[in-house]
């Protein structure tokens, strides 16, 4: 924690976030597990989570996958065996490396030509599996997120009409992303993710630096996508590196080792 930004663990490096992210993650599950029976989680995609990811795998046993669900914030419109899917990198890093029933893992379907159906199907089935939270809306034990450059996080970006969504925990949509390339992405939406018990972002790198203390200053107008996450009765933490808290650090914030 910091004085200047409380809820913000400042780790030396990507690989410290890592750690500390999965360290979260097991301490979490064991606490649903033990009070509620079940542990469900919301997995992201990018290099610090795959990092989390590997560290999950060596140390397997210290969680009970039988009583874990995993699912996605957000995907893209890929097949499974493209780089670029979210749910492929946890297969690799991850559920391909650990002792969990297949029908405990829930990917989104982003690849499907009827991708809003998809989308609703998904919502459909977070209903089902997870209790209801704020507003109605299934409450997660965990969702964890990144951050990019531009402030957006899960596949909530700059200026895209998900952003406005107060009705829908799951959609799909048209999105710009950060090198301005138009694409197309599922998403959970800011009614979803403030209903989480607790959400963490993982944000490294100097590219974050100036972003992620407007995102805590949060006075931005209009606000970033990052900014709008804050869980109406749970917790929001962010784990950064030195890099990235670079900008805290001159607002008096100092690294926890």
């Amino acid at each position: 924690m910091t004085a200047s930004f409380p809820g913000v663990v400042v780790l030396e490096d990507a690989a410290g976030v890592a750690r500390e992210g999965a360290a979260r993650f097991v301490k979490l599950a064991r606490e649903a597990i033990s009070s509620r029976g079940a542990f469900h989680v919301a997995l992201s995609g990018g290099k610090t989570p795959a990092a989390l990811f590997r560290v999950l795998a060596a140390n397997a046993g210290s969680v009970d996958w039988n009583r874990t669900h995993l699912y996605w914030s957000d995907e893209r419109s890929v097949p499974t065996s493209h780089p670029d899917s979210n749910f492929g990198m946890a297969d690799r890093e991850l559920i391909g490396k650990i002792q969990i029933s297949p029908g405990n893992v829930h990917r989104m379907q982003a690849e499907r030509t009827d991708a809003d159906r998809a989308a609703q199907e998904y919502e459909e089935l977070l209903r089902k599996k997870l209790p209801a939270g704020p507003g109605g809306f299934p409450c997660f034990d965990l969702i964890y997120l990144g951050m990019g450059p531009d402030g957006h996080t899960a596949s909530l970006f700059p200026g895209s009409a998900g952003l406005d969504e107060k009705t829908r925990g799951v959609i799909f949509q048209p999105v710009i992303i950060a090198d301005g390339s138009p694409a197309k992405r599922m998403t959970f939406t800011f009614p979803l993710l403030n209903a989480a018990r607790v959400v963490i972002f993982l944000v490294t790198g100097a590219d974050k630096t100036q972003r992620l203390r407007e995102v805590l200053e949060g006075t931005h107008t209009p606000p970033y996508p990052s900014q709008c996450v804050r869980p109406t009765a749970g917790e929001r933490v962010f784990l950064t590196d030195r890099a990235a808290a670079a900008g805290l650090d001159a607002a008096g914030a100092g690294p926890k080792t």
